[in-house]
């Protein structure tokens, strides 16, 4: 039973750090347990019910059909804050260079020639003035592990950050300065920011979240950037205000063909969390969750399932993935009481249509695992049921 337990195979998409090859048996199977990936697109590859994860190094999972998991019970994890300092030093650097001319004097410069070179330099300086961030006020939208970043380096950089995050969690609230303020609503930030950094997921309620009605609220002298996701700034709205000098700049990490070559626009290639560092962080967060998940049946940081942690103490654990109705957990106690096994811990969490149910117990010969389990699947209710030793 351990062997069985124990052993997994986990395909992982070219280029993925992963844990030592002893620990995990990695090959191409065509039954695979889990699945790591960073961009392969899931809503064109098959997956089977042997798949009881997909972790994805990285935030964003738009590349993996959730309906789909959910319902084959399978757990789709990302990995928040991996990559969050790269993205915030980027959104640092791209402040600095919204307000220095740094990239056109390094053009200029390449292009100078003569005998006096350091001369034409120096006069050449005055054309390339720019203005300081210190002292201007920076308003971000999400405290999270990239926004609190943002927040707290801007900070120590002399400007006055004000937040606005509706949702901040307890953790990121604690690891905000006392020193920065959180605005209310939305309307009572904008009109305060010279700078405007947005850093919340994309999701139907944050679509367009900044259009025409909140870009009429911002000075006009205001820089907007955006390195969260496409489709939260309305970019028809953006060009508008820019083309009437509503907003001084957009920089954004998105690229499309209504804002491409705009003058006021500055696009990276979506390079917010790409770095080396960052991509190994992903990986290794990924394949850990992915491990503990395997291993123990705890969940954290999935984007499908409720979170799930308690201390793998006792000799057996019987994890079930079923369907969020009523007197479930009767259901299943029941039958586990009339094969008279008693039950040392449990804990139940739902999460929309979906739950996940956890009980240690002491331990069972195989026979009669095989048994319970057999009748637990036969709930109409349950989806998947898995047996671990610890």
């Amino acid at each position: 039973m351990k062997q069985d337990i124990k052993t997994y195979n986990v395909i992982a998409e070219e280029g993925l750090a992963l844990f030592p090859k002893d620990q995990y048996r990695i090959n191409q199977s065509d039954k695979p347990t889990a699945l790591l990936i960073r961009s392969q697109d899931m809503h064109k590859t098959y997956f089977g019910p042997n798949v009881l994860a997909i972790a994805r190094a990285g935030a964003g999972v738009n590349n993996i059909p959730l309906v789909q998991a959910t319902s084959n019970g399978t757990v789709v994890f990302n990995t928040p804050g991996s990559n969050a300092n790269a993205v915030k030093e980027l959104i640092i650097t791209m402040l600095i260079l919204a307000n220095r001319p740094v990239i056109k004097s390094i053009d200029w410069a390449k292009k100078v020639v003569g005998a006096d070179v350091s001369l034409q330099t120096e006069e050449g300086k005055n054309h390339f003035a720019g203005t300081e961030i210190a002292g201007k006020t920076l308003g971000v939208i999400g405290l999270g592990s990239v926004g609190s970043r943002v927040a707290q380096a801007a900070g120590a950089l002399g400007m006055k950050v004000i937040g606005y995050d509706p949702y901040i969690s307890v953790e990121h609230a604690w690891q905000l300065s006392n020193q920065i303020p959180r605005a209310e609503k939305l309307s009572d930030l904008l009109p305060q920011c010279d700078y405007l950094t947005i850093h919340i997921p994309y999701t139907e309620k944050n679509k367009n979240l900044i259009t025409a009605e909140q870009l009429k609220q911002m000075k006009s002298s205001a820089v907007l950037l955006n390195y969260s996701r496409w489709g939260i700034v309305n970019e028809k709205a953006v060009v508008a205000a820019l083309d009437n000098g509503e907003l001084q700049k957009y920089v954004t990490d998105f690229s499309s063909n209504t804002i491409i070559g705009h003058p006021k626009i500055v696009i990276t290639p979506h390079i917010g969390g790409t770095t080396n560092e960052a991509e190994v962080n992903g990986a290794k967060m990924a394949a850990r969750t992915i491990r503990k998940y395997l291993e123990t049946g705890n969940i954290i940081n999935s984007v499908n399932f409720p979170t799930i942690e308690m201390p793998f103490e006792a000799p057996v654990r019987l994890t079930l993935i079923h369907q969020n109705v009523p007197n479930m957990v009767g259901r299943i106690t029941t039958i586990l009481a009339d094969e008279e096994i008693n039950i040392d811990n449990m804990i139940n969490r739902s999460r929309d249509t979906i739950a996940y149910t956890v009980i240690d117990t002491g331990m069972i010969a195989e026979s009669l695992l095989k048994k319970i389990k057999a009748r637990l699947l036969q709930i109409p209710e349950v989806i998947r049921v898995r047996a671990l030793e610890k």
